[in-house]
């Protein structure tokens, strides 16, 4: 499930090596708490998110790198995440709903933590998440950083991962690939 391409930090691209490890936990959040598989669909690099889900949580990333990690999704694959994890039927989007949405992107961004680090050569530190709801927003990013798009579907429901992220230090180009859940 990894991206292969050898895209580099610049601008308007990314470097695989940022985004695998979410991929990767993503892939191990899921199969873990929920008990199912993730697959990724076509990744993409977009300066503005619509907001084409209904839930967004985010964290913010800062020490060896910078960024954000949002991740999305339509209020049906909230609730049926959260149904699995309870193990009840839940049929409205409340407090429990938006905290466990939460707590995905935090699990989803620590999993990739400690290989950011490796990478960064330092320590990585996580913000507070932060729940979105509601559609009338857009996500942007300052110093013209583009988001890269990690689409996932799941017998849960559609779902995506947002990232954007570039490193805190100056770093040589190098050529990686993109994971595969």
């Amino acid at each position: 499930m990894e991206i292969g391409s050898g895209m580099t930090a610049t601008k308007h691209e990314f470097r695989a090596e940022y985004v695998n490890p979410f991929i990767r936990s993503v892939s191990n959040l899921f199969q873990t708490l929920f008990k199912c598989s993730v697959e990724r669909r076509e990744v993409a690099l977009k300066r503005r998110l619509p907001p084409n889900f209904d839930i967004v949580a985010l964290t913010g990333l800062s020490g060896g790198v910078r960024g954000l990690v949002a991740m999305a999704f339509p209020a049906r694959t909230a609730l049926a995440i959260v149904s699995r994890a309870y193990n009840e039927r839940i049929i409205i989007v409340d407090d429990r709903v938006l905290d466990t949405v939460a707590e995905c992107v935090n699990i989803v961004a620590g999993g990739a933590l400690s290989e950011l680090a490796h990478a960064a050569g330092t320590p990585i530190v996580l913000s507070l998440p932060v729940v979105i709801r509601g559609s009338d927003f857009s996500l942007e990013y300052p110093a013209l950083r583009n988001w890269v798009e990690v689409p996932f579907i799941s017998e849960l429901g559609p779902f995506s991962i947002r990232i954007t992220i570039a490193a805190n230090r100056s770093e040589s180009d190098g050529n990686a690939s993109i994971d595969s859940a």
